[in-house]
């Protein structure tokens, strides 16, 4: 995916977010890292379209992982800021790829722990397959056929200084 191509999905899935959701009770999450810049993205077109401001905020994983022992002895972790009640909310998780199923599953345990919200619903940039859990997004960018030898790599203006999607081999 290039630049526009990034643009077309993420005015879609807003839309289509706010065909499926009551706007008043709408509240948006990013998932550290790019699922953070991704929701700020989605968030500011539904202002736009809204009119209003809607509540966004940004959520760190790491410790909520069921993999964590594997990834490093001492992970980094960042802050997260969910300067809002979720308890009602109908509540839009975003991250950038979807895989196996399991980042979602522990942001899913994060946000559980803030309160009860009424609903949440995952958008994703890419679905790419390959789900070791019972986990499906509800808004999807584009989905995109793997192989388990490929991996995705999503860049972003805000980080990458570049706004791209590429399959490459593992390393």
């Amino acid at each position: 995916m290039d630049e526009k191509e990034i643009e077309r999905a993420i005015r879609r899935m807003s839309c289509e977010i706010l065909e499926k959701n009551r706007k008043d009770n709408l509240s948006i999450i990013g998932i550290y890292n790019r699922g953070a810049y991704l929701a700020r993205r989605i968030a500011k077109e539904i202002e736009q379209k809204i009119h209003r401001d809607v509540e966004i905020g940004f959520l760190d994983i790491t410790l909520y992982r069921d993999d964590l022992s594997d990834i490093s002895p001492q992970p980094i972790v960042k802050k997260t800021e969910i300067n809002f009640d979720v308890s009602g909310k109908r509540i839009i998780l975003v991250d950038d790829v979807l895989f196996t199923g399991r980042t979602v599953r522990a942001a899913l345990d994060a946000i559980i722990d803030f309160g009860r919200p009424e609903k949440i619903e995952l958008a994703v940039l890419i679905d790419r397959g390959h789900r070791e859990l019972p986990i499906r997004p509800d808004y999807v960018g584009k989905n995109i056929p793997t192989s388990l030898s490929e991996t995705v790599e999503v860049k972003l203006k805000e980080v990458d200084g570049v706004d791209e999607v590429g399959v490459h081999p593992v390393k």
